[in-house]
């Protein structure tokens, strides 16, 4: 279903690990899997690298299911402003608070950016990240914004502190309007703007999982991928029922200007709980950036 949830993943040898109470991402070039299996690996995509006492390829890290807090460690999501209606024009803002109540400015960029809004419904669908403007006089994030349909949302801040680690932070919003949830189907292709991206491999709850991501055009395999936001591809997943929340980029040297990569992409992940997964991936050809979706079920474990 294109307007649900279908994943599609990039980058050069990305490696996915679904760990820990939700996820920890580690996301490396097929060379490097071992390194960085060795010095650990980053939650929400954040951060130098945390150590674990796993060494496998998809180490995983305990801790609070992701997505699911208005506040972490001191921080706070405040309210958010936007319109309450579908079709109405107007503004997204909110502002990240400390214990004080008084407005963060400062924070550290990650994958190009201080802060990654990202909004999906409750049943997947509807999905968009984007990059709100600080007002750093008033410590007020915003951006133009337009509902296109009604429904319960949630609003996920995703950043890190000037002096801290990777934190995200989520808010509901309710959007006035008729509702019909968009059911899910699992599927492993997915067609947007001519490209088709095919995953081949299973994940298995509890246990990493090899897969591999081939994507084409018009029949013809694309070489061309860009570097967006510091990567050849830049993924969130989220668990279905609860939006918990995953942010992962691939890890490594980061792409030079003018670099490229595809078709194929080899990446590892290893699901906290069987059950189904939301999968959304920004990845950047000719300028351009489009976003693949897949709708993964991870099955149990043996024992």
């Amino acid at each position: 279903m294109k307007t649900g949830a279908r994943l599609t993943l990039f980058g050069v040898g990305l490696a996915v690990a679904f760990g820990g109470a939700f996820g920890i991402a580690a996301a490396v070039a097929p060379d490097d899997i071992v390194a960085a299996s060795e010095k650990g690996s980053e939650m929400n995509g954040h951060g130098e690298g945390h150590e674990t006492e796993s060494t496998s390829a998809a180490p995983a890290l305990a801790g609070a299911l992701k997505g699911l807090a208005i506040s972490i460690d001191g921080y706070v999501l405040s309210p958010v402003q936007a319109p309450a209606v579908v079709g109405e024009e107007g503004t997204l803002s909110f502002q990240i608070q400390d214990a004080e109540g008084e407005p963060v400015t400062e924070y550290t960029t990650a994958h190009a950016k201080d802060l990654h809004l990202i909004v999906a419904r409750s049943d997947g669908s509807r999905f968009q990240h984007v990059h709100p403007v600080l007002d750093e006089s008033t410590g007020t994030w915003s951006l133009p914004w337009a509902w296109t349909d009604a429904g319960t949302y949630r609003v996920f801040a995703d950043f890190t502190p000037a002096d801290g680690e990777g934190i995200t932070l989520s808010r509901i919003v309710q959007v006035a309007g008729d509702f019909t949830p968009v059911a899910t189907e699992a599927s492993k292709v997915d067609e947007v703007d001519g490209f088709t991206v095919s995953l081949d491999g299973d994940v298995v709850a509890g246990s990493a999982s090899e897969l591999t991501i081939t994507i084409s055009r018009d029949g013809e395999p694309v070489t061309e991928l860009e570097p967006y936001l510091g990567a050849f591809g830049h993924l969130v997943a989220l668990r279905e029922g609860d939006l918990a929340f995953l942010h992962v980029h691939a890890e490594g040297d980061e792409p030079k200007a003018g670099d490229t990569a595809g078709p194929e992409i080899v990446f590892f992940a290893e699901a906290p709980t069987a059950g189904r997964y939301l999968l959304y991936l920004d990845f950047q050809v000719d300028g351009v950036v489009r976003t693949a979706e897949f709708v993964v079920d991870a099955a149990h474990g043996g024992h």
